[in-house]
């Protein structure tokens, strides 16, 4: 199987920073880029590691669904924190987004996140409805 790999956009969640897209897809997979806790005009979100980590997962599953996948679909994330110190606490708020199967996961702490957050997540996950896959 092969596609042409197609950027994903929506205006449901924080727009790209920089020269990348939100997501982009192929091969029946969805590749999330890194997404922090920012509103839907780039603004940074400041709080709780839990509440930074809500604003992240918001961006995320917006993404998500604009790609034509959800949580339930993700097979790997990868958690940047800027302190591991809040491990548990972002842990805590990580674990309520997938119910049942668990997707792999990496976690480092970094020096420095993009606009100086507290937490960044990035994810690789299925399409719902794969291309060719006729649909029941």
């Amino acid at each position: 199987m092969s596609s042409i790999p197609k950027p994903v956009r929506t205006q449901d969640a924080c727009p790209p920073a920089g020269p990348y897209s939100q997501a982009v897809k192929a091969n029946g997979f969805v590749f999330v880029s890194g997404c922090i806790p920012a509103d839907k005009q780039g603004n940074v979100i400041t709080g709780t590691i839990e509440e930074c980590t809500e604003a992240v997962f918001a961006n995320l599953e917006a993404v998500l669904a604009a790609a034509g996948s959800s949580p339930n679909r993700v097979l790997k994330t990868t958690v940047f924190l800027a302190d591991m110190n809040d491990f548990a606490a972002m842990n805590s708020v990580y674990e309520k987004h997938f119910k049942g199967f668990k997707p792999a996961r990496s976690c480092v702490a970094v020096k420095t996140l993009p606009k100086n957050v507290q937490v960044e997540i990035e994810c690789i996950a299925l399409e719902d409805h794969l291309p060719g896959k006729e649909e029941s």
